[in-house]
């Protein structure tokens, strides 16, 4: 990988200096074989699969410059970060560019600010990250808030054995119940989970573990043998230290946690990785799969392991009793937006989902270019095309979510820009009646409920989520986090759009590739001017 740090001195205070971090990735396929039994064709940067992470310090600039080997377009998105100011390097296909066309190329800007934490970069357009376009990308703090001695980093990935048109195809047939034959296998630090990684202890050292899930579809289950994990961090919000016995990550959630090392080196302990499909039966040899490293003190030294124990009986991360380290009163709600989560499975085709009345799917013009350019008529949600699910947003307005979610299965819901705060949890639907445990009603304390940027729809359960309209010219896409978003379940919200027409300077270089594809620059979600519609497909009605 390329990178060329320079020093210079950037907008964050006179007698502060931060790095601009220049990485280019030479965006390409890759013949290769993750699992250790097949060979397909992955995609990854500079030769290399999996990418390897991107490091930087607070309040540096990453410069990410992608170019495209690829015969599609491809995208680049910073997972949680703020991008405040800067939404065109979002990276969100048909939202905040139109894509980087084959051959093309585009400067991605991600300042950090205040930002610190664990994050990642992947591909946002179709399901390109599925095929290896991801990366972990961590933001170490200026000044080091929790005192550790070295830090671990543990990437959880899911890998099929189906490329993205493959997959796509796939999601078109009816659902079932069964597992294709390909069923995936569980990555851990690129490798497959089955093969035994070790992770190297020292005696009395305090180490700072940070785990992440960049897969697409399949959970992670993490626990410790012998050793107590105290959660420092969650989706880049630093939180007061709580001791939990595992950790539970749905695809795009993060954690870190501290782990203190032993005083002897008597013996190793089992670092246990359990990949699960939640929205399946366990069915033996399939879901859950088990994938047992190893953290080491000694070479040779025996093994210890933890004494099985159902999960009921362990305390594991949970929005409910994680707590801010920055403290914040619960947000009012001056508007409730309700989202319903819907289906729409017609006989042999592809099912749909949605948040709402439609099924999100691209326009022709990328929303942001369309609230950049349609003038007073920006700031109502019908001139970007029904399917384009759009949600105007004033400016300041305290805005409260409630998303339902009354199917079998749970979503990970995850939101661009900002992170939400999470005031309830409760049950939704009738899961007595499908044989599914009943979820409990909890409400966040009032003086500091947890804020994240991905959280758990829960099956059969709703969520409220709260935040205040403080973006101005944001244009940010709300998401389930697996594949279900190309199957339409996603919402876009617009705030203060004349805000966006008064300050935002689009590069040229994201216009000249919208050219390159053949899309309009400019005008309605059709590309036309007014309220007229004519050429985009008809939307699907849920």
């Amino acid at each position: 990988m390329r990178v060329g740090p320079v020093v210079q001195l950037l907008a964050f205070g006179a007698s502060v200096l931060a790095a601009r971090v220049q990485v280019t990735w030479d965006v390409e396929y890759r013949d290769i074989s993750r699992d250790g039994f097949s060979t397909w064709r992955a995609i990854g940067a500079n030769g290399q699969v999996p990418i390897p992470p991107i490091y930087v310090t607070q309040g540096d600039v990453l410069e990410l410059t992608a170019i495209n080997h690829l015969d599609k377009p491809i995208t680049l998105h910073a997972h949680g970060l703020f991008q405040r100011n800067s939404t065109f390097y979002d990276g969100v296909g048909m939202v905040t560019e139109c894509g980087i066309p084959p051959g093309g190329q585009y400067t991605y800007m991600i300042e950090t600010g205040e930002q610190h934490g664990l994050y990642f970069i992947h591909g946002h357009y179709g399901l390109e990250m599925s095929e290896g376009l991801r990366a972990p990308f961590i933001i170490n703090e200026k000044e080091q808030s929790t005192e550790y001695d070295e830090d671990v980093l543990l990437t959880l990935e899911d890998w099929g054995q189906q490329p993205e048109a493959e997959l796509i195809e796939r999601l078109k047939q009816v659902p079932t119940t069964s597992l294709p034959n390909d069923y995936k296998t569980g990555l851990v630090n690129g490798i497959n989970g089955n093969i035994t990684q070790t992770v190297r202890f020292e005696c009395n050292r305090r180490y700072r573990v940070r785990v992440l899930n960049i897969g697409l579809d399949q959970s992670f289950k993490v626990q410790i043998a012998g050793h107590t994990m105290h959660i420092i961090e969650a989706d880049g919000v630093t939180t007061k230290p709580l001791r939990v016995d595992g950790l539970d990550l749905a695809p795009g959630q993060r954690y870190s946690v501290i782990v203190q090392a032993l005083e002897s080196d008597e013996f190793n302990y089992g670092l246990n990785v359990t990949m699960y499909a939640d929205f399946l039966d366990p069915m033996a040899g399939l879901t859950p799969r088990y994938y047992p490293q190893v953290i080491e003190y000694r070479k040779g030294a025996p093994m210890r392991e933890n004494a099985q124990q159902s999960d009921e009986l362990l305390v594991w991360a949970d929005d409910f009793t994680l707590e801010p380290q920055d403290e914040r009163e619960m947000e009012s709600a001056d508007r409730v937006i309700e989202l319903n989560k819907r289906n729409y499975l017609p006989g042999m085709g592809l099912p749909f989902y949605g948040l709402g009345n439609t099924s999100y799917a691209s326009v022709q013009v990328p929303t942001l270019l369309s609230a950049l350019t349609m003038g007073d008529l920006a700031r109502d949600s019908l001139v970007y095309g029904p399917q384009s699910s759009v949600i105007v947003l004033n400016y300041m307005e305290h805005v409260e979510l409630v998303v339902r979610n009354g199917m079998n299965r749970s979503h990970p819901m995850h939101v661009h820009s900002r992170v939400f705060q999470v005031v309830e949890r409760g049950p939704w639907g009738d899961a007595k009646a499908m044989g599914k445990r009943v979820v409990p009603l909890q409400v966040a304390r009032s003086s500091n409920p947890m804020r994240r940027d991905t959280v758990v729809l829960p099956e059969f359960g709703y969520l409220k989520l709260r935040f205040k309209a403080d973006l101005p010219g944001a244009v940010s896409i709300v998401h389930c986090h697996t594949e279900h978003l190309a199957q339409g379940m996603a919402v876009v919200l617009v705030e203060a759009p004349r805000v966006l027409q008064q300050n935002a300077r689009v590069p040229q270089a994201l216009l000249d590739n919208c050219r390159a594809l053949g899309f309009p620059i400019a005008g309605n979600g059709a590309g036309n001017q007014g309220y007229d519609l004519t050429g985009l497909p008809p939307a699907v009605v849920l």
